[in-house]
């Protein structure tokens, strides 16, 4: 793939906005609520940093992706969650402030955890004239256009908290509309391999999706945690940012290839659907459990 001018251009564009629209989203007592909560905090995050990663393991082999596809697919399980999941947490009646404290923090670990991650598939599923590994500057380039935008907003909520209040909902519409563009170029530069493995890697893509919102939530109800804890961690962790995985797949500097960016642009299809029918689920099976959960809080 080469690096055309309008890619070059948008991908950083397109990830700061949505980025930007994460930090203004936060506070700092979004990070310290780890120390109020840190049973559903620690659970989330073994479950988005351990566990995930291995069930992707184990799809990528089952499927006999091929290399760039089950790089792009492990890429993906790396990503942290967003502000889509947030959304979908609100309209399930989720914790929304686990969700927003799993976010940023997930998000600050990513900056280490995903280039590792990467690394180790690059390694493993691609030959040695083939892997391009990510140095210690392109780690610096992740946390760039990751950590910065996101530190921008937070400064802005900080000092200007009106305006930044405003803002949340234009950040919102214009993150969605980055989001349908990230996914469209995904699709449009490496088309053929869409429809070559469409079907293999939307159905990897789905298990996954599936299997992310089933861990997601069945864990913290085995360990018992409430059920809005339980709704908030499924959401978090089966909704991924595909922006950032399709971005770092895709952009020149960093592992330039387009072909891993497929899996996460399916991906990010997909879990709109899957998502809305896991919060119609929880609430017509849990509805009263969750009311109830929410009326206590309110008390």
């Amino acid at each position: 793939m080469t690096a055309t001018p309008l890619l070059t251009a948008f991908l950083p564009i397109a990830l700061g906005i949505i980025m930007l629209g994460l930090g203004l989203s936060l506070t700092l007592a979004d990070f310290t609520r780890v120390v109020k909560y840190p049973r559903p905090v620690l659970i989330g995050l073994v479950c988005q940093l351990l566990v995930l990663p291995f069930l992707c393991f184990l799809i990528v082999q089952g499927f006999r992706l091929e290399p760039a596809l089950a790089v792009g697919l492990m890429l993906l399980a790396a990503s942290p969650g967003g502000t889509t999941a947030n959304l979908y947490s609100h309209l399930a009646h989720g914790d929304v402030a686990l969700n927003v404290t799993l976010t940023a923090v997930n998000s600050m670990i990513a900056i280490l955890s995903m280039p590792l991650l990467v690394n180790l598939s690059l390694l493993y599923f691609m030959s040695a004239d083939q892997a391009i590994p990510l140095q210690f500057a392109k780690v610096l380039q992740v946390f760039a256009i990751v950590l910065l935008p996101v530190g921008l907003g937070m400064l802005v909520r900080r000092f200007w908290p009106r305006f930044a209040s405003r803002m949340e909902k234009p950040m919102k519409i214009v993150s969605a509309l980055f989001l349908v563009g990230t996914v469209t170029i995904a699709f449009i530069k490496d088309w053929q391999t869409v429809v070559d493995y469409a079907p293999v890697v939307g159905l990897a893509a789905l298990l996954f999706n599936l299997l992310s919102l089933a861990i997601g939530y069945g864990v913290p109800r085995l360990l018992r945690l409430p059920q809005r804890q339980a709704v908030a961690i499924g959401m978090e962790i089966g909704i991924h940012n595909g922006t950032l995985a399709i971005a770092l797949a895709l952009s020149p500097s960093l592992l330039n290839n387009a072909t891993m960016a497929i899996p996460a642009a399916i991906y990010s299809f997909i879990m709109f659907f899957t998502a809305a029918g896991f919060g119609w689920w929880v609430n017509r099976v849990h509805g009263k459990q969750l009311a109830l959960e929410e009326r206590e809080l309110a008390g």
